[in-house]
This record gives C-alpha cells, sequence and structure tokens, in this order.
C-alpha cells in the first residue's frame, strides 16, 4: 500500500512550450503546465466541460524526454507526487503553489 500514498495520475495537453533550466548541479529541470478536462451536463441539460491546469515539474533523463519531444499543445500521462512550496515574488509577497513532481511520463499521438 505504500506505493499509494501521495501518487498522483494526470492526462492533458501541454499549455505552453516547456520551460528547461540546466541547474548548476548539472541536472536539468523542466516546468510546465498541462491542461485536464471533464465534461458533465448540467441541470439543463447542456454540455459543460471544466478544464483545471497542473503545474508539473520534471527533473534529469524525464526532463531531458520532455525537453526533447513534448511541444505546447501534446497530450500526454504523467505520474508523480504533489508538493507544495513557498516563495517569496519580485515584490516580497510570499506565494504558494502546489506542483506534480513528474517521475514518469507517457506520450500520446504523433
Amino acid at each position: 500500500m505504500n506505493t499509494l500514498r501521495n501518487k498522483v495520475q494526470l492526462i492533458g495537453h501541454v499549455g505552453n512550450a516547456p520551460e528547461i533550466l540546466n541547474m548548476e548541479s548539472g541536472k536539468k529541470l523542466a516546468k510546465f503546465s498541462i491542461a485536464t478536462n471533464e465534461t458533465y451536463k448540467n441541470n439543463k441539460g447542456e454540455k459543460v466541460t471544466d478544464t483545471q491546469w497542473h503545474n508539473v515539474v520534471a527533473w534529469g533523463k524525464t526532463a531531458e524526454l520532455i525537453e526533447n519531444y513534448v511541444p505546447k499543445g501534446k497530450e500526454i500521462g504523467v505520474e508523480g507526487k504533489l508538493t507544495s512550496r513557498s516563495y517569496e515574488d519580485k515584490e516580497g509577497n510570499k506565494r504558494y503553489i502546489t506542483e506534480v513532481v513528474c517521475n514518469e511520463v507517457l506520450l500520446f499521438g504523433k
């Protein structure tokens, strides 16, 4: 059951070209967002699509794969864990962010 703790699996479309950073340690970091859609019918019987955006980060070999094969708009599957962190923006305000730390990526389509 330990493998089920803090595990996230998402299938969606990449919202923008992944940002690739080469860290001083030599590791590569990929940062991007994906959109997932859920479709349902409301009380009036109308079809409604709910889009959720998810921030994703990937390190090392996974980041290299994303750099080489994942453009904006590509449908992909990601698996990883949820992490939350805080940082200070340029104005000194404390901000909070929740991200999926991706350890596996699945490419769909061409």
